[in-house]
């Protein structure tokens, strides 16, 4: 189980630091990398569905205003790397 979720880690900071654009991959990849390690099974599942998310439509949730919707479902992820850089 251990093996199959640092598996999973790795996959998912290589996804977060190659996202398409040098913004993306330093907001989503520097968080990574400093989060990953302490995320439980749950929680990198949610960041894995995060990652599966279009590059423009991840840009617009870290870039503009957060989404006002509170059943969004990666608010708190999107929350988290918004704080994690000063975002607001």
């Amino acid at each position: 189980m251990s093996d199959d979720i640092e598996v999973r880690r790795r996959r998912a900071a290589w996804r977060a630091a190659h996202r398409g654009t040098k913004e993306l991959d330093l907001l989503v990849g520097r968080f990574a990398e400093e989060r990953l390690s302490g995320m439980s099974g749950e929680e990198l599942a949610r960041f894995e569905r995060f990652l599966a998310v279009t590059e423009p439509q991840i840009q617009a949730w870290l870039l503009g205003p957060p989404p006002g919707d509170v059943a969004f479902e990666f608010s708190d992820v999107v929350a988290e790397i918004r704080k994690f850089h000063g975002l607001g």
